[in-house]
């Protein structure tokens, strides 16, 4: 349940214990929407990097944490949309360091308020995926990812037949949404948490055959 619809229920269950009554007229969904707001924002303060914009839904989260899924054409709309803001690499390079890359993944640290600007967040992969064989501690939110590129055929990330997967893979780290609209999936490029080196190093860590993701 996302934190609109948890303040939602919050706001109905203080207004029933204190009033059987409904004289603000919360039964409106409008209404119940704007007091949630109201809420949640009263809760919050602008502290360090963590400013009250974080609080503010964009268009695909507004449909996506609605009570019914986003319809067909609406979801194909709104991927549409942010396919379009994905930054593909400036210089044609889609692979960095799987070592580094390995690092991104156990690390689960950034964007909290004390953190200085411009530090650098962690890709925290591990907490959704499994990705190496060695690794005993993973989520299964997401899919397994181990063997990503060797299931995929991906010998050689400069081979232009390896060009449709790499490219999906860049795009679907750096805006998951375009790709399906309500994915729970992180936005690392579109929302800033991880820069265009780091999400190198990730695809490295994919699609590298010496990579631990690809190891036999």
């Amino acid at each position: 349940m996302n934190a609109t619809r948890i303040a939602v229920v919050a706001t109905v269950a203080l207004a029933a214990c204190a009033s059987m009554s409904d004289p603000a007229g919360t039964s409106d969904p409008a209404a119940l929407d704007r007091l949630a707001r109201d809420a949640i924002r009263a809760s919050f303060r602008a502290q360090g990097i963590a400013k009250l914009d974080r609080l503010d839904q964009d268009a695909v989260q507004q449909a996506c944490s609605s009570p019914q899924p986003p319809s067909d054409e609406i979801a194909r709309r709104l991927e549409a949309a942010e396919q379009a803001t994905i930054r593909w690499p400036e210089d044609g390079n889609y692979l960095g360091d799987w070592r580094e890359g390995e690092k991104l993944a156990q690390n689960g640290r950034g964007m909290t308020w004390t953190d200085a600007p411009g530090a650098p967040s962690g890709g925290n992969c591990y907490n959704c995926h499994q990705l190496a064989k060695a690794e005993i501690s993973f989520g299964t939110i997401g899919p397994s990812l181990y063997h990503y590129g060797r299931l995929r055929g991906v010998t050689n990330a400069a081979d232009p037949a390896a060009a449709t997967i790499v490219k999906y893979t860049w795009g679907k780290i750096w805006n998951s949404k375009a790709y399906s609209a309500c994915s729970t999936m992180p936005r690392f490029g579109h929302a800033g948490v991880l820069t265009q080196a780091q999400v190198r190093d990730l695809m490295a860590l994919l699609l590298d055959p010496k990579s631990p993701v690809n190891e036999p």
